[in-house]
Protein backbone atom coordinates (compact mmCIF):
# COMPACT_ATOMS: atom_id res chain seq x y z
CA UNK A 1 0.00 0.00 0.00
CA UNK A 2 1.48 3.29 -0.99
CA UNK A 3 -0.88 5.49 1.05
CA UNK A 4 0.73 6.90 4.16
CA UNK A 5 -1.09 8.58 7.04
CA UNK A 6 -0.49 11.24 9.66
CA UNK A 7 -2.89 10.82 12.58
CA UNK A 8 -3.48 14.05 14.49
CA UNK A 9 -3.36 14.20 18.27
CA UNK A 10 -7.12 14.90 18.44
CA UNK A 11 -7.83 11.65 16.63
CA UNK A 12 -5.88 9.48 19.01
CA UNK A 13 -4.01 6.21 19.18
CA UNK A 14 -6.87 3.85 18.27
CA UNK A 15 -7.07 5.17 14.70
CA UNK A 16 -3.28 5.06 14.32
CA UNK A 17 -3.22 1.48 15.58
CA UNK A 18 -6.12 0.48 13.32
CA UNK A 19 -4.37 1.91 10.24
CA UNK A 20 -1.12 0.16 11.17
CA UNK A 21 -3.04 -3.11 11.62
CA UNK A 22 -4.31 -2.63 8.06
CA UNK A 23 -0.71 -2.40 6.85
CA UNK A 24 -0.41 1.35 6.40
CA UNK A 25 2.60 3.51 7.26
CA UNK A 26 1.41 5.82 10.04
CA UNK A 27 3.03 8.78 11.75
CA UNK A 28 1.13 9.61 14.92
CA UNK A 29 1.34 13.10 16.41
CA UNK A 30 0.37 11.91 19.90
CA UNK A 31 3.18 9.31 19.86
CA UNK A 32 5.89 11.31 18.11
CA UNK A 33 5.34 15.04 18.65
CA UNK A 34 2.49 15.88 21.06
CA UNK A 35 1.61 19.56 21.08
CA UNK A 36 3.11 20.26 17.65
CA UNK A 37 1.58 23.24 15.82
CA UNK A 38 -1.11 22.57 13.17
CA UNK A 39 0.93 24.25 10.43
CA UNK A 40 3.88 21.95 11.25
CA UNK A 41 1.57 18.93 11.01
CA UNK A 42 0.42 20.07 7.57
CA UNK A 43 4.00 20.67 6.45
CA UNK A 44 5.08 17.21 7.58
CA UNK A 45 2.02 15.60 6.00
CA UNK A 46 2.70 17.40 2.73
CA UNK A 47 6.45 16.77 2.60
CA UNK A 48 5.99 13.06 3.39
CA UNK A 49 2.90 12.67 1.17
CA UNK A 50 0.75 11.58 4.11
CA UNK A 51 -3.04 11.78 4.36
CA UNK A 52 -3.89 13.73 7.51
CA UNK A 53 -6.59 12.18 9.71
CA UNK A 54 -7.96 14.70 12.20
CA UNK A 55 -10.95 15.82 14.26
CA UNK A 56 -9.73 19.43 14.18
CA UNK A 57 -11.70 21.57 11.72
CA UNK A 58 -9.03 24.32 11.95
CA UNK A 59 -7.12 22.42 9.26
CA UNK A 60 -9.84 23.37 6.77
CA UNK A 61 -9.02 27.03 7.28
CA UNK A 62 -5.30 26.39 6.84
CA UNK A 63 -5.88 24.39 3.66
CA UNK A 64 -8.62 26.42 1.98
CA UNK A 65 -8.14 29.96 3.29
CA UNK A 66 -4.37 30.04 3.82
CA UNK A 67 -3.72 27.68 0.88
CA UNK A 68 -1.30 25.45 2.79
CA UNK A 69 -0.55 22.38 0.71
CA UNK A 70 -1.32 18.88 1.94
CA UNK A 71 -1.52 15.46 0.28
CA UNK A 72 -5.05 14.91 1.58
CA UNK A 73 -7.23 15.25 4.67
CA UNK A 74 -9.82 13.08 6.37
CA UNK A 75 -11.76 15.27 8.82
CA UNK A 76 -13.85 13.35 11.34
CA UNK A 77 -16.94 15.32 12.43
CA UNK A 78 -18.44 12.94 14.95
CA UNK A 79 -21.23 13.16 17.49
CA UNK A 80 -19.68 10.29 19.42
CA UNK A 81 -15.94 10.85 19.93
CA UNK A 82 -15.11 7.37 21.23
CA UNK A 83 -12.04 5.60 19.87
CA UNK A 84 -14.21 2.77 18.51
CA UNK A 85 -16.45 5.19 16.61
CA UNK A 86 -13.46 7.04 15.15
CA UNK A 87 -12.06 3.73 13.90
CA UNK A 88 -15.46 2.71 12.47
CA UNK A 89 -15.76 5.96 10.50
CA UNK A 90 -12.17 5.80 9.19
CA UNK A 91 -12.88 2.23 8.13
CA UNK A 92 -16.01 3.45 6.29
CA UNK A 93 -13.92 6.08 4.45
CA UNK A 94 -11.42 3.42 3.37
CA UNK A 95 -14.23 1.07 2.34
CA UNK A 96 -15.74 3.81 0.18
CA UNK A 97 -12.65 5.43 -1.35
CA UNK A 98 -9.95 2.81 -0.86
CA UNK A 99 -6.55 4.33 -1.48
CA UNK A 100 -7.94 7.12 -3.72
CA UNK A 101 -7.43 9.75 -1.00
CA UNK A 102 -4.64 11.97 -2.32
CA UNK A 103 -5.75 15.39 -3.50
CA UNK A 104 -8.99 15.33 -1.53
CA UNK A 105 -10.45 16.86 1.63
CA UNK A 106 -12.82 14.24 2.99
CA UNK A 107 -15.34 15.11 5.70
CA UNK A 108 -16.83 12.08 7.43
CA UNK A 109 -19.63 11.80 9.97
CA UNK A 110 -21.32 8.69 11.30
CA UNK A 111 -23.68 8.73 8.31
CA UNK A 112 -22.22 10.91 5.53
CA UNK A 113 -18.86 10.97 3.75
CA UNK A 114 -18.14 13.95 1.49
CA UNK A 115 -15.10 14.27 -0.73
CA UNK A 116 -13.93 17.60 -2.13
CA UNK A 117 -10.96 18.27 -4.39
CA UNK A 118 -8.14 20.17 -2.72
CA UNK A 119 -6.96 23.46 -4.23
CA UNK A 120 -4.14 23.00 -6.77
CA UNK A 121 -4.36 19.21 -6.76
Amino acid sequence: MNVRFCVDESTGKAVANYLRDQGYDVWSVIESAPGIDDSEILQKSHSEHRILVTNDKDFGELVFRHKMPVAGVILLRLLEETPANKVRVVEAVLDRWGTDLKGFYITATESIIRRRKLPDS
